[in-house]
């Protein structure tokens, strides 16, 4: 190699002498030039080139990848002493370092010959093997409070048109629209314990869907809008203003879920406040679509125990005032329907079945049935004058005695038989009755 060219290509120039090897230097010259620097700032060079004496004899061959690898290490533990002392006099080592940590791989790999292990921050997508509460086939959806009293709030209900979020407390539902915030407001009474979190995650609210995972629907999933950032496309459920929120992915069951480390509330406040987003509408082909969900929001620890546990039903849509407005007014109604219904069944329970005696039942007994009193429900005007009349004519007969009726019956029966023979004719043949026979008979 000449001078020139080592001279192009210096890089390190000191007091005690030039080290001015070019990229074009045999390996023994590199080396060699190295240790003699170095051994030159460290104060002891005599015992350093004694050392280095095996891997830069010029009796070897050009030194392979594995050979420079062994060096580099022999010279990072002999000059570590010296780096320290004299960091002043080195500004661009602290450069080199921070790249080769936070992830630039060249000039690492440059000096090392080969990959560096590059330190990444965790993602917010972890993939949970450890049992939880949501871990179970089928979440549980029933309230409970717990030991601490763990209960949810929200915000006072609107049924304007131009509200984005809104809470019905008779129908323990939410309405909301697509990514809007949806503020859920967290109470206990007594602080759970250092590093709880807050779970949602959202379930089928109909048995024969209960089985099946919340997804997003593909269209919204794979669509850019609403995607940025490294949350997972495929959750429904996210955190808002929370850089701690963890989405978990259970591998059994691959149910999703949301965690958020709880959160003390602030002075003069009792509760703590998680904003949530939901990020497909309810009426979307291919995720929802129109099955009724819930939201299971529990309070655990950092192991996994659940503290308290709360649910309510959401509903994704347009216009949730409309939506809230119309539903309480159906859900009204159907209280109402079926509260006349049990009116009148109460009432018909009320009134006694009227049954036919025996063949061979006593006369006491027959008496004793006709001091009760029945009412019958009739349908119709006419129907009920017909059976009013009836009705009037046996009442009446009751009141007349049985002697006075047999009287009155063969009262009528002569009357009819005069009535029968008033029609015969005076001339002319003899009107037949049907009770007399002719002359040829």
């Amino acid at each position: 190699m000449d001078a020139d060219d080592n001279a192009t290509f210096s890089l390190f120039s000191t007091d005690c002498g030039e080290f001015e090897p070019g990229f074009g230097a045999s390996p023994d010259f590199v080396c060699s030039s190295s240790a003699e620097w170095l051994a030159c700032h460290c104060g002891n060079r005599t015992h350093f080139q004694d050392e280095m004496a095996d891997p830069v004899s010029d009796s070897l061959e050009p030194l392979s990848q594995e050979s420079f690898q062994e060096l580099w290490n022999i010279v990072g533990t002999k000059g570590n002493e010296f780096w320290q002392e004299n960091d002043d006099l080195f500004p661009g080592l602290d450069c080199l370092e921070t790249d080769a940590i936070g992830g630039s791989s060249s000039s690492a790999e440059v000096l090392l010959g080969g990959p560096t292990l590059v330190q990444q921050h965790p993602p917010p997508y972890v993939s949970e093997t450890a049992t939880a509460t949501t871990a179970s086939t089928v979440p549980s959806t029933t309230d409970y409070p717990g030991e601490l009293g763990f209960e949810l709030r929200f915000q006072q209900s609107s049924t304007a048109k131009s509200v984005t979020c809104t809470y019905s407390p008779g129908l323990n539902k939410l309405f909301c629209q697509l990514a809007k915030t949806c503020p859920v407001q967290m109470h206990v009474r007594v602080p759970p314990p250092p590093g709880a979190v807050v779970r949602a995650t959202a379930v089928y609210k109909k048995s024969e869907h209960v089985a099946e995972v919340v997804r997003r629907c593909p269209h919204h999933e794979r669509t850019p809008e609403n995607n940025e950032g490294p949350v997972p496309p495929g959750h429904l459920i996210r955190i808002e203003g929370n850089q701690l929120a963890q989405y978990v992915e259970d591998q059994r069951t691959r149910r999703q879920s949301v965690l958020v480390p709880y959160e003390s509330p602030q002075v003069g406040s009792e509760c703590t406040t998680v904003l949530y987003n939901y990020m497909c509408n309810s009426s979307c082909m291919g995720g929802m679509n129109r099955r009724p969900i819930l939201t299971i929001v529990t309070l655990e620890t950092s192991d996994g125990r659940l503290l308290g546990r709360r649910c309510f039903e959401v509903r994704v849509c347009a216009c949730p005032g409309r939506d809230l407005k119309s539903e309480e007014e159906n859900s009204r109604k159907q209280l109402e329907k079926a509260g006349s219904k049990a009116s009148a069944g109460s009432t018909k329970r009320s009134i006694k079945e009227v049954t036919l005696p025996a063949p061979g039942s006593s006369k006491k007994s027959r008496s004793g049935s006709e001091e009760e009193v029945f009412t019958l429900q009739i349908h119709g005007r006419e129907r009920y004058e017909m059976l009013r009349r009836i009705n009037e004519s046996l009442e009446l007969k009751d009141l007349v005695p049985q002697s006075e009726q047999e009287k009155y019956r063969e009262k009528l029966h002569k009357n009819g038989r005069k009535e029968r023979e008033g029609l015969a004719p005076k001339r002319g043949k003899k009107l037949l009755i049907k009770e007399d026979k002719s002359d040829s008979d």
